[in-house]
């Protein structure tokens, strides 16, 4: 059986698949693609922009959104280096000029970048900061004790 209608369709819906996969961009997520505050890449370590998108969103997460992340322990054993939240494995520093310097940790520990990816995830969902805090605690304190005083 043929079908003369849909076979005249197929070109338009290949030009449609393409257009959708090309408008929806590789790049690192804005604001309204992810429905939370994110900085911009540029600026990042050269690091941050080459590793995998959930670490780069992770750094972008932490550097808009200090306030949520400072409430936010992390359990990886990071306290030894000083850090004193889940903020502080993404940056180490800010300036008076509002200029961030970065840390180097989360690059490479999967905790930290997972702790941080609930956070966002639970805050698209209506989670108060609260409640994330208390899922972020019964989740990874298995993983060795927070690093919050």
């Amino acid at each position: 059986m043929k079908y003369p209608a849909f076979s005249r369709m197929i070109p338009i819906l290949v030009m449609m698949a393409l257009l959708s996969i090309g408008s929806s961009g590789c790049g690192s997520p804005s604001a309204s693609q992810s429905g939370l505050a994110m900085a911009s890449m540029e600026g990042m370590p050269a690091e941050v922009q080459s590793a995998p998108i959930v670490v780069q969103q992770a750094y972008q997460f932490a550097a808009a959104n200090p306030e949520v992340l400072k409430k936010i322990p992390c359990y990886c054993g990071c306290d030894d280096l000083g850090h004193t939240s889940n903020y502080a494995c993404y940056v180490s520093g800010v300036d008076d000029s509002g200029k961030i310097t970065y840390d180097s940790h989360a690059l490479g520990c999967s905790i930290c970048v997972d702790i941080t990816q609930d956070v966002m995830r639970q805050l698209k969902q209506g989670q108060p900061v609260s409640k994330i805090k208390a899922y972020i605690d019964q989740t990874y304190a298995q993983y060795g004790p927070s690093n919050m005083p």
